[in-house]
């Protein structure tokens, strides 16, 4: 058996897959159902499909319309699809289960359907009702907002509708807040009617985003991984990095990294990729923790790489009123940092373990793979061209998804030939459709719960009640430490930067609480609207408070102790999960140090205002010696061994070198110059031992 087939057999089968990804994501939990009930749910997933599809091709109805549909479609599946004790338990029995489905069940979808689309229903007196809400517009709010906590912990558990009920408790017992918390507080009347009858609550921008672009792109990338473009990604990722050292580790980073372009999934991205890199990795010698937190660490990297980006990207849209192709010329910089950082770990640990690249008989060449799937790649250009072209993006969206359907029917046409094409071109576009409104549940529940949230900050003012308090803290630490660093015959650091320091650094660590136990689109919704007051009390741009509260919802993912893609990597690689996540963590560190640069240097986002030329190199080539300066201290190999204290010196640099500052920037250059002076002449000598005596780290 040669490599080639060894390295196939390592890969797990479908099935495995599925069973790690519903294992570590809630949201694809799916229960079991009986027959009747599964072509039933099938039906209406594909007509909520074909109603997107549509509707992003020949226009949106009106937004509290369209929210509403797509809400009330949403929660009627959601508990068709999760049972109440998140388990995929066989169906039910009797007359008690109706189609194998418990009549709570029923009782709550059909609840679910009919307050979702009440609002929609007396639109045309919906004027008249908010600030004097009718006794049945009171009835549909509350069962509307207990439904949707419900299904919120179906999909996705207990953390968002815990949040959820602190937030709506603090609305209504305001008077007996503490200190600067304290406000007027609401009745059950007036909060129902904020939150279900206007458009701060839960029919607001969070619902309207996801159901106007967010279902049109996950809709795009099942169909693009459905006619092979994932698979064509991993195949150019193969052929063009495996050959160099540790070539299955560059091969993971580079195919996350194309991958992610068309997923904003870390775990799907993580399951699909590491089923096959991470055997490779540990086959050539990397150890099994550090092949998952490969993984885990490229596959993260999905949700801030252009031009999908999760949901996130929307969201921006909607929030800063932006063109869509600002955002995305903002994340280029920062999502190469990150790949850039995981990449130099890799290439330096495999260095270090004197590790081989992939033979030529494990590698694809990558001409042949691309002749092969080019037709593949073709929905991809004609998505990004129009909408760099200025359209809406769920116009991109529904010509990509066109595209799509039209390269399959090509596919199918090739492989069964013409007549046994269109009944297999059908079920293939069915299963898709199918599969991408499933995949949008979820996230739906989670946007129009976080929906709640927000209009209880609009409501009681808590955004900029808790601005102040942060502010006020780190400004008393600023003074201190400023205090401190006195002695000093020059100023390093004035207060203002140290207050913004210290006011970065909550905000940091509160988004990554907050991330490890909701989902990331939920937790940027519920961060900006409480971190953007603070940010801007301090003269932050609104564009990089946005991407600084997104980086840092992402990182959620890869740290422990609730690092969901790096377990899931663990779980393939049978590596300890909690080594994983923190060696994930560490390899990750770009998504950690770059949102801190951009605050302090925001030409790095290029799209800001106050661009130079000069503060961009400055920062970005600052960025990038600072990360490789800092994994060479964590890996404990530049060009050969370090000595101790060398990974002291360079981990001083790294941080010297990073702040975007042309003196203190100097100082790091001057920092680790002794290092690279010594080490530079083993650069070109084949006689470093590869693996001194420094752990794994």
């Amino acid at each position: 058996m040669n490599d080639r087939t060894a390295e196939q057999s390592d890969a797990m089968s479908e099935a495995d897959m599925k069973e790690l990804e519903e294992r570590y994501d809630p949201e694809v939990r799916f229960r079991r159902l009986s027959p009747a009930l599964t072509w039933f749910t099938a039906g209406a997933l594909f007509l909520l499909s074909c109603y997107h599809f549509y509707t992003a091709g020949f226009g949106i109805p009106q937004a509290t319309t369209h929210r509403g549909l797509h809400l009330a479609f949403t929660l009627g599946l959601i508990y068709l699809s999760f049972s109440a004790l998140g388990t995929g338990r066989d169906p039910g029995r009797g007359i008690f289960s109706p189609l194998g489905l418990p009549l709570y069940d029923w009782a709550l979808a059909i609840a679910g359907i009919v307050s979702a689309f009440y609002v929609p229903w007396i639109f045309e007196d919906l004027a008249f009702r908010v600030g004097a809400p009718l006794p049945i517009d009171i009835i549909m709010g509350t069962v509307l907002i207990g439904v949707l906590l419900e299904a919120t912990r179906r999909a996705m558990g207990w953390p968002l509708p815990v949040i959820a009920l602190l937030f709506i408790a603090y609305a209504y017992f305001g008077q007996s807040m503490p200190g600067v918390l304290t406000h007027p507080g609401a009745d059950w009347a007036n909060i129902v009617n904020h939150l279900y009858l206007t458009s701060q609550g839960i029919y607001g921008t969070a619902l309207g985003v996801i159901s106007t672009y967010v279902f049109h792109f996950v809709l795009f990338g099942v169909m693009a991984m459905r006619i092979g473009l994932g698979q064509l990604f991993i195949d150019l990722a193969s052929a063009l990095a495996g050959r160099y050292a540790g070539g299955p580790a560059k091969v993971s980073v580079l195919s996350s990294a194309l991958l992610g372009s068309i997923s904003g999934s870390s775990i799907a991205n993580t399951v699909t990729t590491g089923a096959l890199t991470i055997p490779a990795m540990i086959r050539i010698g990397y150890p099994r923790h550090f092949a998952a937190a490969v993984e885990a660490a490229s596959s993260t990297g999905g949700q801030i790489t252009p031009p999908v980006m999760g949901a996130v990207a929307f969201l921006m849209v909607e929030y800063l009123g932006v063109p869509l192709t600002t955002i995305l010329t903002a994340a280029l910089v920062p999502a190469f940092m990150h790949f850039f950082g995981v990449l130099v770990q890799v290439h330096l640990e495999a260095r270090r373990r004197g590790l081989r690249g992939l033979t030529k008989d494990e590698l694809p060449v990558a001409w042949t793979v691309f002749k092969a799937g080019w037709l593949t790649t073709v929905p991809l250009f004609v998505l990004v061209a129009i909408l760099l072209s200025g359209k809406t993006p769920y116009l991109a969206a529904f010509w990509g998804i066109a595209t799509c359907i039209l390269v399959l029917a090509i596919q199918n046409i090739i492989r069964h030939g013409l007549v046994q094409s269109l009944g297999q071109t059908i079920r293939d576009i069915f299963d898709s459709f199918v599969l991408g409104a499933r995949y949008t549940l979820a996230v739906t529940a989670a946007a129009a719960l976080v929906g709640v949230i927000i209009g209880v900050v609009t409501l009681t003012g808590v955004g900029f009640k808790i601005a102040y308090m942060v502010t006020s803290v780190a400004a008393g630490w600023a003074q201190d430490v400023h205090a401190l660093l006195a002695v000093l015959p020059f100023e390093i650091i004035g207060v203002g930067s140290l207050t913004l320091l210290f006011t970065l650094i909550m905000t940091a660590i509160v988004c990554v609480l907050m991330g490890c136990g909701i989902p990331t689109t939920a937790n940027y919704l519920i961060m900006i609207a409480v971190a953007a007051p603070i940010l801007s009390m301090l003269g932050v741009q609104p564009l990089v408070a946005h991407f600084f509260v997104f980086y840092y919802g992402v990182l959620a993912d890869i740290t422990p102790p609730v690092a969901l893609a790096a377990y899931a990597a663990a779980g393939i690689a049978d590596a300890n999960a909690f080594k994983t996540g923190n060696t994930a963590f560490r390899l990750g560190m770009g998504k950690a140090l770059v949102p801190f640069v951009f605050a302090f240097s925001p030409s790095m986002l290029i799209v800001v205002d106050g661009f130079t030329w000069s503060a961009f190199i400055l920062a970005t080539a600052g960025a990038m010696a600072g990360i490789w300066v800092l994994s060479a201290a964590f890996t404990g190999w530049l060009f050969a061994p370090l000595y101790r204290y060398e990974h002291v010196l360079l981990a001083l640099a790294a941080i010297l070198l990073v702040a975007p500052d042309f003196y203190v920037t100097l100082v790091g250059i001057a920092l680790a110059a002794p290092v690279f002076i010594r080490q530079l002449p083993q650069a070109f000598s084949s006689k470093a031992d590869p693996l001194p005596q420094t752990g794994e780290g």
